[in-house]
């Protein structure tokens, strides 16, 4: 049995938002329990064959996202816009394009019905009062009962238009079946036909949310909740997949907690909490209950068909705007998702259409793994009539499709947990307006919905009604307080300039600048200057999408800090190197990159005194950073720069050299080629000219940094005014966090409980799987530290005797490491160490 403040069933959106609220403005222990493997509901993605990946449930969003989603994710959140006309809407005998913004639309539906004119105006300004008359309803949603009686009737005499059904108000204004047909086409994205929807929802979702045009999240929707899960994690909240709640407790008409089952051991347990929030919607929750489902008419479900391809659909003539091929009383609903994701790798496409889910009863309740051939067969006839419907739209798309699977109202009920796969909650119907139970308040004292049947339909409708809950849960203050942080959420991403930022930078330009270097200029998605700012010497931590998930890999920026509209680095080819191959080989300006940074203590700042810099090869890219901020900064002191190149033609910035010369007086640079006949390297002898040095940048293949390093200290370099360059990624800290679990089991097993250092001067205990540092920090003894990550060499210590694991990370000469020189922050000792800092 466990206990929270709070538990919140399901990880879609809304679930999400009331986790944040509730634990941010609420200080509560929030606990997410999700059923699916994955979190993040219809934000999350899915691979196949090692190569596609297909968002669920989100295609795009309105292009200014608005304060709400923008809070969620920090303002992290990047948006790619879909074209101007980003809805093309393609009838038996005509079609018509939905521009952004209301007077274009407006004027082009006066063009194409001048007729009309009068009435588009008077439609436009019912759509506002009717949008109006719906939020107004669904705010009323979260008050009390007395007050949610009240709010409703004012709410539905005050806009009769927001309860009519779409059809009843489109005939009512408009008296062109064509402009009717075009107004009405897009109820796909609420799944409600005209006949049986509610206006208010048609004004508000089609017409007033994407009104202004449309976006794509740049990375596609798992950025969006992989930001947002991030965010969580920081607050506190225990976000735990694979968690299906059975029951939902009360005791008296109020909430005791849930029943749980971890689908993947069989345990079963409780959760007691004083609130439960279920973002599983309003059917789930009786059912989780045990209670009648409420009489509200049922909702539509899906077939989403989802298409691999090998080849860019741009060639057929789509740049990313959406499509809806409606004939033959089908809605067929079409989105490119690669194309408006330039982050994508390769391109897919998704189709959905709206479908009766009785049409799968007869499945209903089968193994998904053994159900019978009549399903597959049907299966196959659906997937062939959505092709051949593409096929019929754009002449030879059949012909790049390279996968194809077809998901049914059956996949949602499996993965979603929806019921009979219902896609987007309770159908949007005036009964639903009307209903008490279409709302984030229950009957229930401590219950609360949120998510989409909590307000409306779709990711963002989701958020709002995650907010709603929040609103329900905490108090008057608390309440106050979080919608003053919602009002004043950018409505744009927020730059970073401190620290390390995270997003997205697009590939503006390559340029090779050896036959085995090429250049890579990064900049903003958008234009302007870069989210960040710098300092010479850091590097860039760069996700590759070499395969489903990417690799991490860390580069150095060569360009100035004083340049703030690019970022560059420069990457040699290896030739078994899975990140190198593909920037070299499959890399092509416009696409974008998942970027951290900027990162790294291997910095220069201006100083007095002879500054020498030594690379080997392609270790001379952040030095090449240090001479621009030096050139920048006006600086006339000595600066000499000792190039190691297997040949002439591998000499990379050879052009900027120069000119960096032009700029730096005292700047003198000198080539060392080693290859056979030249019999040119950086050595002892080499060095024996530079040794009376202020500070030393050093940056090259390991062996070469040990065997520089000895000879700087045999010259009597003092090792202080040695800095060499280290590389920390995520993944380095999650192997020395995998290493420390071993230790610390492994210790446990033994029923060891704490090792002990000895230093100098006392004696202090390390946990096990503490690295050194961590445990003469929490003893209080003064060890030298600055980083913590091992990138600046400044918690030096020797080992003089004593087991460990460490990572030295090229810092040390091969004299130091044999000496037991090691980074105080990398080792974790596996028994009793003795150590000295001299």
């Amino acid at each position: 049995m466990e206990e929270a403040d709070v538990v919140v069933i399901g990880s879609g959106m809304g679930g999400l938002a009331a986790a944040r609220m509730l634990a941010q403005f609420g200080g509560r222990r929030v606990v997410v329990l999700e059923q699916h493997y994955t979190l993040g509901g219809m934000t999350h993605e899915f691979s196949r064959e090692g190569r596609f990946r297909f968002g669920t449930g989100l295609h795009y969003i309105a292009a200014n996202a608005g304060p709400f989603l923008n809070f969620m994710t920090d303002g992290r959140v990047q948006l790619q816009p879909l074209p101007d006309d980003y809805d093309l809407l393609h009838f038996p005998d005509f079609d018509f394009a939905v521009p952004a913004g209301r007077e274009q639309y407006a004027a082009r539906l006066k063009e194409r019905f001048p007729a009309e004119a009068r009435a588009i105006d008077r439609y436009f300004r019912t759509v506002r009062r009717a949008t109006v008359g719906l939020v107004a309803r669904n705010i009323f949603s979260s008050f009390s009962a007395p007050v949610r009686r009240l709010g409703f009737a004012a709410a539905e005499l005050l806009s009769p238009a927001t309860y009519r059904t779409s059809r009843d108000q489109l005939e009512r204004s408009i008296r062109d079946p064509r402009l009717r047909a075009i107004l009405a086409a897009r109820w796909g994205l609420y799944g409600t036909p005209p006949e049986r929807s509610a206006f208010g929802y048609h004004a508000a979702v089609p017409t007033t949310f994407f009104l202004e045009g449309t976006a794509h999240p740049v990375g596609g929707p798992h950025e969006v909740n992989r930001i947002v899960l991030e965010i969580l994690g920081r607050l506190g909240v225990e976000v735990r997949a694979r968690q299906q709640v059975t029951a939902i407790r009360t005791e008296n008409n109020r909430v005791t907690g849930v029943d749980v089952e971890d689908t993947a051991t069989g345990r079963r347990y409780r959760v007691n909490a004083p609130t439960v929030v279920s973002a599983a919607g309003v059917r789930n929750t009786y059912a989780m209950l045990g209670r009648e489902q409420p009489g509200l008419p049922s909702e539509p479900s899906a077939v989403m068909l989802f298409l691999g391809l090998n080849r860019s659909p741009a060639e057929l003539g789509p740049r990313g705007e959406n499509h809806w091929l409606i004939d033959d009383g089908h809605t067929v609903y079409v989105s490119f998702a690669s194309l408006n994701n330039p982050a994508a790798r390769h391109h897919t496409v998704e189709i959905l259409e709206l479908v009766d889910p009785s049409t799968f009863d007869r499945w209903r309740g089968t193994d998904p793994e053994q159900r019978p051939e009549e399903y597959r067969r049907l299966k196959e006839e659906l997937t062939e009539r959505l092709i051949a419907r593409l096929d019929k739209q754009w002449p030879g798309i059949r012909e790049m499709i390279a996968f194809a699977e077809l998901a049914t109202p059956l996949s949602f009920e499996t993965y979603q947990r929806s019921v009979l796969g219902s896609f987007y909650g309770l159908a949007a119907t005036p009964e639903r307006l009307r209903s008490t139970v279409a709302g984030p308040r229950t009957e229930v004292k401590g219950l609360v919905v949120a998510g989409q049947d909590a307000w409306g339909t779709g990711v963002v409708g989701a958020l709002s009604g995650g907010l709603m809950a929040a609103n329900v849960v905490l108090p008057g203050r608390q309440v106050g307080a979080m919608w003053r942080a919602l009002q004043k959420a950018s409505p744009k991403p927020l730059p970073h300039k401190d620290g390390e930022w995270q997003g997205y930078l697009t590939v503006a330009a390559v340029e090779e600048l050896t036959p085995s270097i090429r250049r890579i200029r990064l900049a903003a998605m958008g234009g302007g200057p870069i989210p960040f700012t710098f300092r010479a010497g850091q590097y860039l931590k760069i996700d590759l999408p070499v395969a489903v998930e990417p690799i991490e890999r860390s580069y150095s920026i060569s360009s100035g800090p004083g340049v703030t509209d690019h970022v560059e680095i420069a990457v040699k080819r290896e030739p078994d190197g899975l990140g190198s191959t593909f920037l070299h080989d499959e890399l092509e300006p416009g696409q974008a990159l998942r970027v951290t940074g900027p990162v790294g203590e291997f910095v220069w700042e201006h100083e007095d005194g002879t500054l020498l810099l030594i690379a080997g090869g392609i270790g001379i890219t952040p030095l090449m950073s240090v001479l621009a901020a030096a050139a920048d900064a006006g600086h006339t002191g000595r600066i000499v720069l000792l190039a190691g190149c297997r040949t002439e033609e591998e000499i990379p910035f050879r052009g900027e050299l120069k000119q960096l010369q032009g700029r730096l007086p005292g700047l003198e640079v000198v080539y060392f080629l080693s290859q056979v006949g030249h019999g040119s390297r950086i050595d002892l002898e080499a060095l024996r000219a530079y040794q009376d040095v202020t500070r030393v940048h050093l940056c090259g293949p390991a062996a070469m940094m040990q065997d520089v390093i000895g000879h700087l200290t045999s010259l009597g370099v003092p090792r202080d005014a040695v800095h060499t360059e280290a590389f920390v990624s995520g993944r380095s800290r999650e192997t020395r966090r995998e290493r420390a679990h071993v230790i610390a089991l492994a210790a446990e097993k033994a029923g060891v409980t704490r090792f002990n250092i000895r230093d100098d001067d006392t004696t202090f205990p390390c946990s096990p799987g503490q690295t050194v540092l961590d445990a003469a920090n929490a003893a209080g003894e003064p060890f030298p530290q600055s980083c913590g990550e091992g990138a600046c060499g400044t918690c030096r210590v020797r080992i003089v005797a004593g087991a460990y694991e460490t990572d030295p990370r090229g810092m040390f000469s091969t004299e130091e490491l044999a000496a037991g020189w090691r980074l105080a922050c990398q080792t974790l000792p596996t028994e009793d160490l003795t150590v000295t800092l001299s």
